[in-house]
This record gives C-alpha cells, sequence and structure tokens, in this order.
C-alpha cells in the first residue's frame, strides 16, 4: 500500500494529461462535428461531397496513423511544411477524429426529425437557423445522448494513444514506472484511474438522459 502511495503523485500528474486532452477534444470536436453534420445534409452536392469526404476519410483511417501524420508527417507536406509542439499535433488529431464521428451521429439525429416539423416551423414564418434552434437541436440532443456517451467514454481510453508522441499522459507514466521499478502495480492503478473516469462520465450521461426525459412526461 505505501508502494502505491508514493507512486500516485506521478500518476495524477499523467491524469492531467489526459483530462487536459479529453475536455480539449470535446470542447472542440461536439460544435465542429454539429457543423459538419448540418454541411452533410447541405442541399448543395459540393458541400454534401466535401464533408462526406472528410468523414470518410477520418473514419476510415486509423486514430493513431493521423496522429503520426501530422506530428511526423507535417513537416514534410509540400507548402505547409509545420512540425507542431507533441500537445497541439495530439489535439488536432483527435478533434479532426472526432468530429467526423460526432457528425454522423448528429446527422442521424438531424434526419430523424419528422420532416413535418420543418413545414410547420416554415410555416409560422421561422427561418432555418430558427428552426434547427428552437425545434430541431433541444429533439436532437436527447435522441443522440446515448451514442454521444458511447464515443465520449471511448475517447478517455484513446487518449492513451498520445503515448506514440512520447507525451507523459497517464499510461506512459505507468510504463514509465513499470520498468523503472519492475513492478506491475502502476498498470492495476492506471487501470482504476480509467475505470473511475468513465464511471463518472456514465453517471453524468445517466443524468442528462433522465433530465431529458422528463421532457417527455
Amino acid at each position: 500500500m505505501e508502494y502505491v502511495f508514493n507512486i500516485l503523485g506521478p500518476m495524477l500528474d499523467g491524469t492531467v494529461v489526459t483530462l487536459q486532452m479529453f475536455f480539449i477534444t470535446i470542447v472542440l470536436s461536439l460544435p465542429l462535428g454539429l457543423l459538419l453534420a448540418v454541411g452533410r445534409i447541405s442541399r448543395y452536392p459540393a458541400v454534401r461531397g466535401t464533408v462526406g469526404t472528410y468523414i470518410w476519410l477520418m473514419r476510415g483511417t486509423p486514430l493513431m496513423l493521423q496522429l503520426l501524420f501530422i506530428y511526423f508527417g507535417l513537416p514534410f507536406v509540400p507548402y505547409i511544411g509545420v512540425r507542431l509542439p507533441d500537445f497541439p499535433a495530439a489535439v488536432i488529431a483527435f478533434v479532426l477524429n472526432y468530429a467526423a464521428y460526432f457528425a454522423e451521429i448528429f446527422r442521424a439525429g438531424i434526419q430523424s426529425i419528422d420532416r413535418g416539423q420543418y413545414e410547420g416551423a416554415k410555416a409560422l414564418g421561422m427561418t432555418y437557423l430558427q428552426t434547427m434552434r428552437r425545434i430541431v437541436l433541444p429533439q436532437v440532443i436527447k435522441r443522440v445522448l446515448p451514442p454521444v456517451s458511447n464515443e465520449t467514454i471511448t475517447l478517455v481510453k484513446d487518449t492513451s494513444l498520445i503515448y506514440v508522441l512520447a507525451m507523459n499522459d497517464l499510461l506512459r507514466t505507468a510504463r514509465t514506472i513499470v520498468q523503472r521499478d519492475f513492478n506491475t502495480t502502476p498498470f492495476i492503478v492506471a487501470a482504476v484511474f480509467y475505470l473511475v473516469m468513465t464511471l463518472v462520465l456514465t453517471w453524468v450521461f445517466e443524468r442528462l438522459e433522465k433530465r431529458y426525459a422528463m421532457f417527455d412526461e
């Protein structure tokens, strides 16, 4: 038990890096995903095609590959040639990747709304933006909460991929201590930390689902 207390300090430092990556990704990828979803169902074929290609590309290639490309590959891309620090590179990769997944979730939610509600809003003189904000999105949020919850929990675990950029997140910190002490206890502690984070997220989304379910009563 004393050993666990001795390693808690660096493990918590690694957890901070993991949580930073998680929260920044969520804050940026959710609105970007919603914007992409609107583009995905746009009346303009060029917009639909461009957004559809982007989503296909992001969902069809591994997140780790995207991480490595942005960090190691961008410096060699003609007319770009930018070498980003590890944390910004990881943030960009995670945001672009998860925005594509959230876009498909939001798109499905928007398209599940009965077409008559759009026509009713138009008859009342509402613009497209007013219809989306006042009528469609409140219903969409309730419908997409379960899949968004799943993606969010997956994101917590996927943050461990920043290990490949030599960032001192929770997993890399645990591995460093294991190699130093020849003791696998840090892996168990890391697993507990991940479980606690996913438990908290599960509780938050369950509360949100119950809150929105109240509006149907």
